[in-house]
């Protein structure tokens, strides 16, 4: 066994992922002793093929080879609308299969070793074993960006009371929604069985006088972020294609431009007009889309200043979108979200 070796004899021991060795998996020359020649043919990330997997968990890979985790067609749909026929295609090509798609998630991912973000990998998670969890390393990683930091506290302002009172993401987002249930989704917003606040908070339940009174007043018009988003969250600007984007903290309340009927927390997405010129794609459709789109930040608290005083919203007008702070050359769309004094 070479000195480097990772995986100790208890974990060979005791977890079946084991049991029929180590290049049932990750391949190689298992009988010689000469690391070229037992590394040759080696697969050092064996579920980026999910068939790996399939040998035993048939059932679960079936369903994950569609799920959003997998497809990221979440960030195709949400970007398609600007581009026309031909310029799809291309986006397609060049683009999505060589760049959204490198952030898919394989099983492995997260139950054995953290994929490279950024150029940065951590790892294994737990020292080749085969984990069911760990908050950190399978959910923070990748959505490190900007939910779980915001849901942590670490981006600034208050943790969300949920992760102060011991929740963990799995507590909301269960194993369907991770692994999918095998319908092929085009975004998140396709799913009917998303978590929803009112799942665990019914309106009415341990409701004083006044909240009563309010959540009845604002439900068909506010989404519940709208009040109880605790403070600004990361919006990404500037993105440009391999350049990426900076990020700034901020609040944005407007309307809702899937429904155009709610008034929600917005957040910037950083598609501006040159994002993918250097793959030769303009946009041509670029001022279909806003630039601000719906979001759930993850910093939720009972009170926020929009809870203690209906004045927050209704005198001070405070965090609204605007025309005065709306981002510069970006789509005309942005028009029908932005606050109207005379609503």
């Amino acid at each position: 066994m070479y000195r480097a070796f990772l995986v100790d004899k208890d974990i060979i021991k005791n977890d079946i992922h084991f049991s029929e060795g180590c290049t049932s998996c990750h391949k190689g020359n298992p009988k010689a002793w000469d690391r070229k020649i037992a590394h040759k043919g080696l697969v050092s990330r064996p579920s980026k093929s999910l068939s790996t997997c399939e040998t035993c968990h048939e059932d679960v890979v079936k369903k994950f080879k569609n799920s959003l985790h997998f497809t990221t067609a979440g960030q195709r749909e949400g970007v398609k609308g600007r581009f026309s026929a031909q310029e799809l295609k291309v986006f397609d090509n060049k683009v999505f299969e060589a760049s959204c798609r490198s952030c898919h998630a394989s099983c492995g991912d997260c139950h054995v070793s953290s994929p490279p973000i950024g150029g940065v990998k951590m790892g294994l998670i737990k020292g080749h074993r085969f984990v069911k969890r760990d908050e950190g390393k399978t959910c923070g990683l990748c959505h490190g960006g900007r939910v779980y930091p915001e849901f942590t506290g670490e981006y600034g302002g208050s943790a969300d009371i949920h992760y102060q009172k011991g929740m963990i993401c799995v507590d909301c987002h269960k194993k369907k929604e991770l692994h999918g249930d095998g319908v092929l989704y085009k975004s998140m917003k396709e799913i009917k069985d998303r978590p929803r606040c009112i799942n665990c908070h019914k309106i009415g339940e341990n409701d004083s006088e006044k909240a009563m009174e309010a959540h009845m007043m604002h439900k068909d018009t506010l989404s519940c972020y709208a009040c109880h988003s605790s403070s600004p969250y990361r919006n990404c600007y500037n993105c440009h294609l391999g350049k990426g984007a900076e990020s700034k903290p901020g609040f944005f309340l407007g309307v809702n431009p899937r429904d155009k009927k709610t008034f929600t927390t917005l957040r910037l997405i950083p598609t501006v007009r040159k994002t993918f010129k250097s793959a030769g794609i303009e946009m041509e459709h670029y001022d279909r889309l806003p630039n601000y789109w719906d979001t759930a930040p993850h910093n939720i608290r009972k009170r926020t200043d929009r809870t203690r005083s209906c004045d927050a919203c209704h005198k001070e007008r405070r965090d609204y979108l605007t025309s005065d702070i709306i981002i510069k050359d970006g789509s005309k769309a942005n028009v029908e979200i932005i606050f109207k004094k005379n609503k």
